[in-house]
């Protein structure tokens, strides 16, 4: 199978390496940067740098870029997309992607299917890109009633072979909703705590819970605002969420009430258990 890839940031280029080390498949890159396909192309990560005369020959496209730029390039290029092809983005929403990308599909020809891999690192790029990042995590799609089961198929025998350990079928408001907590809460949640002046002067007091805090502090504020602004409603209302409970632990603790902290620790140890996961 001939594989392009659209962007080989950190995501993008994790899934070239995957493909290349894990499969047999023929991988076509592209990115605006030419540093990063010769990069890929010495690396071994690509065959062959994705261009308009050889996009037709692409069974499956992967748009590993922010929303906007991926609307773009499917817009752009939807014509030279093979009749037989399926193309699928790698957007952190898909409210805002997954209308207008099943539009081109349907009126080009070819098929279109949502898709976000959860995993990543707090470091982008090629350089920082490993063919071992989606090993153990889970792939999201949100095919709709048009998918064919063997389009699912196809993309699940490729997930495994990557390393992924299962896929989650969806569809846009819920994958948004429940993204806007798990993922954009947490770079919210990390980027306020580091501001403390207190960071500046943490050094020989930190350990495991200030590293897992402010990990993803160190995020492309490019695309999180991005992402951010085309989810702003579930984002918000977990904000709101967010700000209620910290209001209550604020409460306990200027009013010396001990009773309501450790009811609210207890609380919130409990609601862990309950979520389960890591």
């Amino acid at each position: 199978m001939n594989i392009g890839i659209v962007g080989l940031g950190l995501m993008g280029g994790s899934m070239a390496k995957g493909i290349k080390t894990k499969t047999g498949h023929a991988v076509f890159g592209g990115d605006i940067n030419g540093e990063t396909i010769l990069m890929a192309k010495l690396s071994g990560a690509i065959d062959e740098e994705l261009t308009d005369e050889n996009i037709h020959l692409c069974d499956l496209i992967f748009l590993a870029l922010r929303p906007g730029i991926a609307i773009k390039w499917l817009k752009d290029n939807a014509a030279k997309i093979g009749k037989n092809a399926t193309v699928v983005d790698f957007c952190g929403v898909k409210r805002p992607v997954c209308p207008e990308m099943r539009e081109l599909a349907v009126g080009n020809g070819f098929k279109y299917i949502g898709g976000h891999p959860m995993a990543g690192k707090e470091r982008g790029g090629f350089k920082n890109s490993t063919p071992d990042l989606y090993a153990g995590a889970s792939m999201i799609l949100t095919p709709d009633k048009e998918t064919l089961p063997e389009t699912l198929e196809m993309l699940g025998k490729l997930f495994d072979d990557v390393g992924f350990s299962r896929i989650v079928y969806s569809n846009p408001e819920e994958h948004d909703r429940i993204i806007a907590y798990t993922s954009q809460l947490a770079h919210i949640v990390s980027s306020a705590y580091i501001k403390s002046p207190e960071a500046q002067r943490q050094r020989g007091f930190s350990a495991g819970s200030f590293r897992d805090m402010t990990r993803v502090a160190y995020l492309d504020e490019d695309m999180w605002t991005e992402l951010f602004l085309h989810n702003v409603d579930h984002l918000t209302k977990e904000l709101n969420i967010l700000i209620d409970n910290l209001t209550k632990y604020k409460d306990a603790l200027e009013n010396n009430d001990k009773d309501a902290l450790h009811a609210l620790l207890k609380e919130g140890r409990e609601c862990k258990i309950e979520a389960g996961g890591n």
